[in-house]
């Protein structure tokens, strides 16, 4: 259901249930969880890329497990819906999406930190076609990604927003051909990977906690992250390589 594939320092995991649209059950949430786990214990891998086979990202939560009653099976206790909603993470994640990602596929995108998304993409959270809610961060993350009424919209009519208009509105990073969306990510991946890695994860936690925080409160956290960067390797490397003229050689510590 999941294949884990590493590229240099990145590490790509790939949905793979496309018989069923790769929509979430029990063993596919604890599997998502498990590629996470690994991806942010190797030491050796500094980003992630989220994608998927066949034509669909995802189609959310596997109905006829909620018919079954088996819905709490498609959340884990770490990560949440599809074990990564809700997931604590540090390293980068990247979504490269190639086709529908609906309701909890939606949800899934957003969980990601950046999105590359093809002409065949849509979005959408209609669960409210189902007489349900969009549980799993939608109505939380939608309206950060989306300008408000375009949001509200989404979310109380349950249509879906294709990946022009939502790169538009800046709910995708980058718009693709068919058939180009891992590429994209893998290319976007690289220029994170130019970055120092340590520097990098602090400045993604310090964007994420932005939105909760006051200005003095959000540069007292850079500043606590500066003096903490202080003491690693790469710290000293970056200044070292501009004075040097030649590029840096991270160590990630």
């Amino acid at each position: 259901m999941i294949h884990f594939d590493v590229q240099g320092r990145i590490g790509v995991i790939t949905l793979d249930r496309p018989e069923a649209r790769n929509a979430i059950n029990a063993e596919m949430a604890e599997a998502i969880e498990s590629a996470l786990d690994r991806l942010e214990h190797d030491d050796e891998l500094w980003v992630g890329i989220l994608t998927h086979n066949g034509p669909a990202f995802c189609a959310g939560a596997d109905l006829k497990e909620i018919a079954a009653g088996n819905a709490d099976g498609l959340w884990t206790k770490r990560g949440g819906f599809g074990g990564i909603v809700l997931r604590d993470r540090v390293k980068p994640l990247i979504a490269a999406v190639d086709g529908p990602a609906v309701a909890g596929g939606t949800e899934i995108a957003l969980a990601c930190d950046l999105r590359v998304a093809s002409t065949e993409t849509m979005f959408g959270i209609p669960e409210v076609k189902r007489s349900l809610v969009a549980a799993a961060g939608g109505l939380v993350r939608l309206p950060r990604a989306l300008p408000p009424a375009i949001a509200m919209e989404l979310a109380i009519t349950g249509d879906t927003i294709s990946a022009e208009r939502a790169y538009h509105f800046g709910m995708i990073n980058q718009l693709c051909e068919p058939g180009e969306a891992v590429d994209g990510a893998l290319t976007l991946a690289e220029r994170v990977l130019a970055n120092a890695p340590l520097a990098v994860q602090a400045s993604r936690r310090l964007i994420l906690d932005a939105p909760e925080q006051t200005d003095a409160e959000g540069m007292r956290a850079a500043s606590a992250a500066m003096a903490a960067l202080s003491s690693t390797v790469d710290y000293a490397e970056g200044p070292r390589a501009f004075i040097e003229k030649r590029s840096p050689r991270w160590k990630g510590h």
